[in-house]
């Protein structure tokens, strides 16, 4: 990594956390304690508003920001091809909100850069997402959004039908589709639903709230238990 590139870096990791310390610094930068005391020292001279001491930790005060033209290429391309996967297999709204937020960052970037954002050839094809695709992908990210339970008719794989109240929790992207994870109320019980297998989808009024055991975090803790 270039040394422009990890200083920039360094600044992001100190705006993410209140109080990092150098040996997390040079752990998450591949880099020794010692660099990182430099590099520091360094951005303090320049004019970056860090505060603290080695052995202590460094904070970055608020209000500090980079200007957003400060991008690595392969930075670009990595955001270039997050934006055209959103905008192939993604619903609308977010299709939209992915090409505004490159227009935005394309419109300040120099002419160099500007040339990778236009030329990056990593593309996302979509030719077999159907539209109802996407409808089901709107409603459910509103649905997790507003913590509102929804009623589905759903076909399992082996073709058996039924009819289940979910908490929907989670969306997840398999690369040709999206699965929703969610609490079943009839299994009484986590499970995933393919969007592609909802017959019918209706967002409820009644809202859900985090209980124990039924979150985001015990479904994502359970899966890694039994992934291992």
């Amino acid at each position: 990594m270039r040394r422009a590139d990890r200083l920039f870096q360094l600044i992001q990791l100190l705006r993410r956390k209140n109080v990092c310390t150098a040996a997390w610094l040079a752990d998450e930068l591949e880099v020794s304690e010692r660099t990182i005391y430099r590099d520091v020292r360094d951005l303090v001279l320049s004019g970056v508003p860090i505060e603290g001491e080695a052995g202590v930790g460094y904070i970055m005060r608020k209000g500090f920001d980079l200007p957003p033209l400060m991008f690595t290429e392969s930075e670009i391309e990595a955001m270039v091809l997050g934006a055209r996967v959103v905008t192939s297999y993604g619903d609308t709204e977010l299709a939209r909100a992915a090409r505004d937020a490159l227009l935005r960052v394309e419109s300040v970037l120099p002419d160099r850069l500007k040339a990778k954002v236009e030329k990056t050839p990593l593309f996302a094809p979509a030719f077999h997402i159907p539209p109802v695709f996407a409808a089901s992908l709107t409603i459910l990210r509103r649905a997790i959004d507003e913590r509102r339970k929804v009623r589905m008719a759903y076909t399992d794989g082996d073709g058996s039908a039924t009819e289940r109240v979910v908490r929907p929790i989670g969306l997840f992207f398999w690369g040709s589709t999206w699965s929703l994870s969610g609490w079943c109320e009839l299994r009484d019980d986590f499970r995933s639903f393919r969007l592609d297998r909802m017959r019918e989808l209706t967002p409820l009024r009644e809202r859900f709230y985090d209980e124990p055991g039924k979150t985001i975090e015990d479904y994502l803790a359970r899966r890694g238990e039994s992934d291992r």
